[in-house]
């Protein structure tokens, strides 16, 4: 909030987002909001749906982020040409609540031994939608297997190789064209992960930065995510994305370091500025993935647009005026104290930066 304080244009302004009575269709006040706290307080991400209809640009795209998840994140980064580890998805060891024998008459019995030796060991087994390093298992051998799905309950989880690595990388995107290669030792203890050297120099090292670019600018336009970290492990001098979906990144000055630190508070205060003078009111300001956009340009986008012209030509209830006010853009506080390391706000013509 301070950095785009300092250096945005007149009529632009940060400030934490307040909120208080929420109507459905009544806009906000804020030009721009970044969120770095829904992915935990349900009542926050439907307040952003409601606020992303009616012409604030969210990032990141409250939508999107409650649609996708890893698995599918693999998948689309294999269409896109993006090399990932071998994984394999895992029915939940417990039925789901509400649901008998008789909801998985589609599934087959699984054949472990066939996906041992897909997968092979060491592996790791995770949740197929979350992070923060919750529920992950090392895994060296098939009893490590069973004893960690055991323990998983109904979570759908994923069954991957482990990557033996030369060299380890995490990599901010902002913007969709702002990025940020670090060095990372994801073994260390948290404060000393970024302290560490790459190990592939001269051209060869030139030529992994280069790619890796190419890779993290893929998957965050595939994705259509404004703020992430995708992390990359080098095996035989080939980048493999091992996680590319955190939109509420770790961003504290105590782990990332000051250098790091500062590169992302004044990359992410240049681009709540600049969304925030792009931001047309009651338009579609959110940022929507390739794969989305080219979805609704599908085969059915005819048809949807005739019903969609003959709904128009109907008579259309007007949303609740409010009072014509500056516009803030605005940030949600980040979990964990994480509102300190990233960037609290983004701007707006005569509109706020809100966080």
């Amino acid at each position: 909030m301070e950095r785009v304080n300092q250096k945005a244009p007149a009529g632009i302004t940060a400030e934490f987002v307040s909120i208080e009575q929420v109507e459905q269709n009544v806009p906000t006040d804020y030009a721009v909001i970044i969120d770095r706290i829904s992915q935990d307080v349900p009542f926050y991400r439907a307040y952003l749906k409601n606020a992303a209809l009616t012409g604030t640009a969210v990032i990141n795209n409250p939508f999107w982020w409650s649609a996708d998840e890893k698995f599918f994140n693999n998948a689309l980064a294999l269409q896109l040409g993006v090399p990932v580890p071998r994984t394999v998805l895992l029915p939940s060891k417990e039925w789901p609540t509400d649901t008998s024998e008789n909801s998985f008459r589609n599934l087959q019995m699984m054949n472990w031994e066939a996906l041992f030796a897909k997968i092979g060991f060491p592996a790791f087994m995770k949740p197929h939608s979350g992070g923060g390093w919750k529920s992950v298992y090392k895994l060296d051998g098939p009893d490590d297997f069973f004893r960690a799905y055991n323990e998983t309950g109904q979570l759908v989880m994923l069954f991957q190789e482990a990557v033996e690595f030369t060299d380890y990388f995490r990599c901010y995107c902002l913007g969709g064209k702002e990025v940020l290669i670090m060095p990372y030792a994801p073994g260390n203890e948290p404060h000393l992960r970024y302290d560490t050297q790459m190990r592939t120099t001269g051209p060869v090292g030139e030529q992994l930065l280069a790619t890796m670019k190419d890779y993290v600018l893929k998957l965050n336009h595939g994705l259509g995510y404004d703020f992430n970290t995708v992390e990359f492990a080098v095996r035989d001098g080939i980048p493999l994305a091992i996680d590319f979906g955190n939109p509420a990144p770790d961003a504290d000055v105590n782990s990332v370091g000051q250098h790091n630190f500062e590169w992302v508070v004044e990359a992410a205060a240049s681009m709540a500025i600049e969304r925030a003078q792009q931001q047309r009111p009651g338009s579609d300001n959110l940022t929507w993935g390739t794969f989305v956009r080219h979805s609704a340009h599908g085969p059915t986008a005819p048809a949807a647009a005739k019903t969609a012209a003959k709904v128009s030509a109907k008579p259309k209830a007007s949303a609740p005026k409010k009072p014509a006010v500056p516009k803030a853009v605005k940030a949600s506080p980040a979990a964990h104290d994480e509102a300190s390391a990233a960037p609290a706000a983004e701007a707006a013509k005569s509109k706020r930066v809100k966080k």
